[in-house]
């Protein structure tokens, strides 16, 4: 066989692992992005190396392939050497070649509304090998198949999974037509936050990926949930951990102070003598998941502005009453 197999076209040993395969497809991929490569046959390139991984990728097409390399002679080769597989040409804009563009316009750009934001979670995986009018699977792929699920990430609020929400997102599928092309539109779906859904959980949404084939069902689009929050705030499963300012004298004395959280606005009682960084934990007020998380109050003391005679005049008083105070440094 003169043309390169699958595991040349990406570099590896045929008895390379799982890890491995996936470790370089990645690599290639960056290395041949249109928007970084100087590559004049960067397209075909890109072809050829999602091709190969659609086949390696997959347990069975592996196994398939691998029989085919060690019997030549059992089938026919096509373009690429190895008639069955990938099943698509390398030539960017010919018979059913890979462009880069199908990748980016997949989805569009994606607009979201309610604070939520819409953006490709993983590129490189979400879209295996695919060209306009064949298949996106690749080879191993019968005339009535259901379309690829695709994978992409939307930006919520944190208040909105503390209450649930509606959101609404513009996406450009593909729809595949009955002559095998496939067209795009724009689509605007509606999608319902459950409230309680932890940072990472995935939101199916049955239909929306990639169109099928002969009438095969589309795909899924699967969003995987990234919490927006604000700066003061970090998130570890469903327990919030919200950084509070306060005074000095609220530190030392104790003072109920009222505190606006995720959770609503709080009373919150500070006890005598707290220290910088210490954590007040209100049980059960975290993320509202199946198990309710707890949300951690981390006290920040800050320091009042003595610009003016009498703060001045107050700190050096302070200082007086304290002047038998040891600390240690």
């Amino acid at each position: 066989m003169a043309e390169k197999n699958y595991y040349d076209i990406l570099g590896v040993k045929k008895d390379a692992s799982d890890a491995e395969i996936k470790k370089k497809y990645r690599k290639l991929v960056r290395q041949y992005h249109p928007d970084v490569s100087d590559d004049p046959d960067a397209d075909n390139k890109i072809a050829e190396i999602n091709n190969a991984y659609e086949t390696l990728r997959d347990k069975d097409k592996r196994a398939e392939y691998d029989a085919m390399l060690d019997n030549p002679f059992a089938g026919a080769g096509g373009a690429g050497g190895f008639g069955g597989f990938g099943g698509q040409s390398a030539g960017a804009g010919g018979q059913g070649g890979f462009r880069w563009e199908d990748i980016k316009d997949q989805f569009g750009e994606g607009e979201a509304y309610g604070g939520g934001g819409f953006r490709f979670d993983d590129i490189f995986s979400a879209f295996g090998g695919g060209a306009r009018g064949q298949s996106q699977q690749g080879g191993f792929r019968s005339q009535n198949s259901q379309g690829q699920d695709q994978h992409a990430e939307i930006a919520v609020d944190l208040a909105s999974v503390y209450s649930g929400d509606d959101y609404s997102i513009k996406l450009n599928v593909p729809v595949r037509q009955p002559n095998g092309s496939v067209d795009y539109e724009n689509k605007t779906l509606k999608i319902k936050i459950p409230k309680g859904i932890t940072d990472g959980k995935q939101i199916r949404l049955a239909g929306q990926g990639a169109a099928g084939i002969g009438g095969g069902k589309n795909g899924d689009l699967f969003l995987k949930v990234k919490i927006s929050h604000a700066d003061n705030i970090r998130i570890e499963g469903a327990d919030v951990y919200q950084t509070v300012n306060i005074a000095p004298w609220e530190a030392a004395l104790g003072e109920k102070i009222n505190v606006s959280t995720p959770a609503g606005s709080l009373g919150v009682t500070i006890p005598k003598n707290s220290k910088s960084g210490s954590n007040l934990r209100l049980k059960g007020k975290g993320i509202p998941a199946k198990q309710a998380g707890n949300l951690y109050l981390t006290l920040n003391i800050v320091n009042p502005d003595v610009s003016s005679e009498a703060a001045i005049k107050a700190y050096e008083q302070l200082k007086e009453a304290f002047a038998d105070t040891n600390i240690s440094r």
